[in-house]
């Protein structure tokens, strides 16, 4: 009698079809080497039992990009074809998550095989990518080490994926890039000048820039608009990174960089306030008193202005991969919650401009370049780290095309001051 095993990829396929409610919408491949699924379109493969481990403890979206980020699974062809093929036939097929336990009732075929196979057992370590944050959720200190996963990865490493300005948020672009021929730098200029004349800097003015990143927006308001400077951040790479352009530039006296919580600022009143993607991340308890700290650090009168990623639905951290892989602990709400919740801290909502088609094109660019350093990225981060940006930054775009996510720029002033006749909202 052969105790030779039968091929394993229609196995698996098989086992996995009461949890599917039908066949897998994209090829499989398996680490026997045997393949089911369409002949054409992407095709996940999986190097090693491990993968179907995760995918039984963490059924769903956090599984699969654990397996993905080790190279337990891989995806060839396109992974944002994979992705959407996945996404649209799971939710035409009303598929929604499982937890392990649900699971072993709905496909004891598949936990029977995964015996066979040796993929059961304890569950796998997480990746060395995935965040571990303690400590009271967003207290100064953990607050520090979530944005350090995020953003102290290294200079070097988004000087590989964003434009020479290091602006990490949505440009501004005049149309679709693939029509106008606009440079990804051209269009975050086109931003950073868009948020200084909607706030009015002029020379001597004093600016906040709370969530300053690499400087972008704090460089281009002293350079351009003569205003004098202070921007906060927590991330001692950026802090680091902009203090040399500082002083590349002889901008000394006219940009002061702090390592300083935003809940710390107290040298007040500014003439204009803004910051940039950041109110995504000081949670959902602490947004009113962001806002108390943006109101009480302008002037009567004074412009505030907020660009923030807005999202509906489940997940306002972003998903299971986002919330454990990129930014743990951000939190994001419709924008109607937003304009409200500024409303609410004391602050006039003057425009709501959105953005989102800005962004989609902006990631485009963003992933251009990423691929195209590829090699590069890896030998910085290791190929574990450059497969959370893939994943990120593929996902992230689709996100946006699909009006899962958006992104607004919300002008506000303080009450006081004089009238307005005119004031810039485009």
């Amino acid at each position: 009698m052969s105790t030779e095993r039968a091929p394993l990829a229609p196995r698996i396929s098989a086992a996995l079809g009461p949890v599917l409610r039908g066949p897998l919408p994209v090829g499989l491949r398996v680490w026997d080497g045997s393949r089911t699924g369409p002949v054409e379109g992407p095709v996940v493969v999986l190097r090693s039992p491990d993968a179907l481990r995760r995918l039984l403890w963490s059924p769903g979206e956090l599984g699969a990009s654990q397996a993905y980020v080790t190279g337990e699974l891989d995806i060839e062809g396109d992974v944002g074809e994979a992705l959407d093929l996945a996404r649209e036939t799971l939710t035409a097929r009303g598929v929604s998550g499982l937890r392990p336990a649900a699971l072993a009732r709905t496909a004891p075929r598949l936990v029977a095989l995964a015996r066979e196979i040796g993929a059961l057992g304890t569950p796998p370590a997480p990746p060395r990518s995935q965040a571990r944050l303690r400590g009271r959720l967003h207290s100064l200190g953990r607050d520090r080490s979530a944005i350090s996963h995020h953003y102290d990865l290294s200079n070097a490493f988004y000087e590989l994926l964003l434009d020479p300005r290091l602006a990490y948020s949505s440009a501004w672009w005049s149309g679709d890039p693939a029509s106008t021929g606009q440079s990804l730098e051209s269009a975050q200029a086109a931003k950073l000048d868009l948020v200084c004349r909607k706030i009015g800097l002029s020379e001597g003015a004093r600016f906040l820039d709370v969530g300053c990143g690499w400087g972008s927006l704090s460089l281009y308001a002293a350079e351009h608009f003569g205003a004098h400077v202070t921007g906060v951040t927590i991330a001692a790479e950026q802090k680091a990174f902009i203090d040399a352009r500082i002083r590349e530039r002889g901008l000394e006296g006219r940009v002061e960089i702090r390592l300083q919580d935003y809940r710390e600022v107290d040298d007040g009143p500014y003439d204009a306030v803004a910051s940039i993607e950041m109110g995504e991340h000081v949670g959902e308890g602490n947004y009113p008193a962001y806002v108390a700290v943006l109101r009480e650090a302008v002037k009567p009168g004074g412009a505030v202005l907020v660009q923030q990623m807005s999202r509906r639905g489940r997940h306002p951290g972003g998903g299971p991969f986002i919330e454990s892989f990129i930014a743990p602990d951000m939190h994001m709400r419709p924008v109607g919650g937003t304009v409200e919740l500024i409303e609410s801290g004391g602050l006039e909502v003057r425009d709501v401009h959105a953005m989102r088609e800005h962004y989609v094109w902006t990631v485009d660019a963003w992933l251009e370049t990423f691929e195209k350093n590829w090699a590069a990225v890896v030998d910085l981060v290791g190929e574990e780290m450059a497969r959370v940006w893939r994943l990120y930054l593929v996902g992230g775009r689709q996100a946006f095309r699909d009006g899962r996510m958006g992104v607004d720029q919300i002008l506000a002033r303080r009450p006081g001051g004089p009238a307005i006749a005119h004031e810039t909202v485009r």
